[in-house]
């Protein structure tokens, strides 16, 4: 004598669902590597850059960081850290800390 129970059934798809979006988001997270981090940039249209962790100690990029904490505190709207810059300016730093590495 079965008994089935439509709770434990339904438990079973909602863990099983929460796995698979699990699995999702940690491949879209390995594409950083290891030293390194995402950034969103951008005023309205956000792009996504990986830089080396090591950026994060120059003076020029910590302004920028400050920027970003006057705008958005601790909560940050894309889930990462978003800096509001132009695109250009991002890559102009970045272009320029990358020659000093």
């Amino acid at each position: 004598m079965a008994i089935r129970l439509p709770g434990v059934i339904n438990a079973k798809y909602i863990l099983r669902r929460s796995n698979s979006f699990a699995k999702r988001a940690a491949s879209a997270f390995m594409d950083v590597p290891k030293g390194h981090l995402a950034i969103y940039v951008g005023e309205s249209q956000k792009k996504r850059f990986v830089v080396p962790v090591s950026f994060l100690n120059h003076s020029s990029f910590q302004e920028l960081l400050g920027k970003a904490e006057e705008e958005f505190g601790f909560d940050h709207p894309m889930g990462g850290l978003t800096i509001p810059c132009s695109e250009d300016i991002f890559i102009h730093l970045t272009s320029r800390l990358h020659e000093l590495l």
